[in-house]
């Protein structure tokens, strides 16, 4: 572990751990039929346990950018914008290739009870790519990373915030003239997401071709980055732990408490990202890393974050892993009864569930899929291996 000289605190690695960890456990329950209602997502208004983790993430990598960019001293060169500009063309392929990967065993594994030859049925799944999500968690990521630290680079400190405001402030204007906040096809996110996607590569919900992670919500997310990275900066000019810590849990108050506020005009709702959104789980997320900087940095209560850590270190890495072991063992067909499921659906079905119950058995499966990629992370942390994204 390494301090804020050095560009690392041990407080963040656990953060950004805690985020990763709990993005793993809220996709992948043993049964979507299954889920303790605090592990799925709010219907439409609303906020649940499992709405905090990706807007988490997206902070953290917001306050990431300020310590890894303070070697620019923070002005807007060459080498700056190429580091920018390369890693978040990186992270969008990657999350394309994951969903390219989904999409083709998908395909591949609905064939396999036909009388297909092999080579046909690897052409008809390349014949569904026509078909597939275009945007999703890594393509927000990488979107929100490169719009906002190049704002972050090309302005003064001071007016970093004002343009994060006026995003947000432009955004809600936009979501209150354009049916923003009803969930149907006239919604502008909707509206807009379906001419330049397509409705054919956009995430459904229900009969609506609605994508929570589409393009015009992409907006109030670079806020949120930038919110990370000021953040950031708060932290780097205080001059002991515990001013930092004062500092962002001040910081985190404050923007609860205008999320709140504003929610009576604004509704709280993830799926469109909304201004209020935003506010409120940038507070969440500034007030739990300023209790974990005072606790792990500062105090040096760190034995029980190892498990976090771990995540924290390899974060992106990791979470793509999950993505791809998931995808895997729900296309991995085996012999089940008269017929045959798919290797998630046994472990489920089969062994969990009799014991278990359904939604018990639900939660422990997802529990034992973290921890599967915790013991490879730990391999990896073991051997001082960060693999970076």
């Amino acid at each position: 572990m390494t301090n804020v000289a050095s560009g690392r605190l041990l407080s963040l690695d656990v953060l950004r751990g805690m985020t990763v960890a709990g993005m793993i456990l809220v996709n992948n329950p043993g049964s979507w039929g299954a889920v303790y209602a605090p592990l799925r997502h709010a219907p439409w208004h609303g906020l649940t346990p499992t709405d905090l983790v990706f807007p988490f993430f997206m902070f953290v990598m917001g306050v990431s950018a300020g310590l890894s960019l303070r070697r620019y001293g923070y002005r807007c060169t060459p080498a700056a914008v190429r580091k920018i500009l390369l890693r978040s063309v990186l992270i969008f392929l990657i999350g394309t290739a994951v969903g390219f990967f989904s999409r083709f065993c998908g395909t591949f594994a609905a064939l396999s009870g036909e009388d297909v030859p092999f080579w046909e049925r690897v052409a008809r799944s390349t014949m569904t790519f026509d078909r597939m999500r275009i945007l999703g968690v890594l393509q927000r990521l990488s979107l929100s990373y490169a719009a906002a630290m190049l704002i972050a680079l090309s302005l003064r400190p001071h007016r970093i915030p004002l343009v994060a405001g006026a995003l947000l402030a432009v955004y809600w204007l936009v979501l209150a003239l354009g049916d923003g906040f009803s969930l149907s096809e006239n919604n502008v996110v909707a509206v807009v997401d379906r001419a330049v996607l397509g409705a054919a590569h956009m995430y459904r919900e229900g009969d609506i071709a609605f994508d929570p992670e589409g393009l015009l919500s992409t907006v109030p997310s670079v806020a949120h980055v930038l919110f990370g990275f000021c953040c950031c900066r708060a932290v780097l000019a205080a001059e002991d732990t515990d001013g930092k810590a004062l500092r962002l849990l001040l910081i985190g108050a404050l923007s609860m408490l205008a999320g709140w506020l504003l929610s009576y005009a604004c509704p709280i709702n993830k799926k469109i990202w909304s201004p209020t959104f935003v506010l409120l789980t940038c507070g969440m997320a500034s007030s739990l890393w300023g209790v974990l900087l005072w606790a792990v940095d500062g105090r040096g209560h760190r034995r029980w974050c190892r498990f976090f850590e771990v995540f924290g270190v390899n974060p992106l890495f990791l979470y793509v892993q999950s993505a791809v072991l998931a995808i895997l063992l729900g296309n991995i067909r085996v012999p089940c009864g008269a017929g045959a499921t798919s290797l998630h659906g046994y472990v489920y079905s089969a062994l969990l569930k009799p014991f278990f119950g359904a939604y018990l058995g639900s939660l422990v499966y997802a529990l034992l899929f973290v921890g599967l990629n915790w013991a490879a992370g730990y391999v990896l942390y073991r051997k001082k291996i960060w693999i970076r994204i």
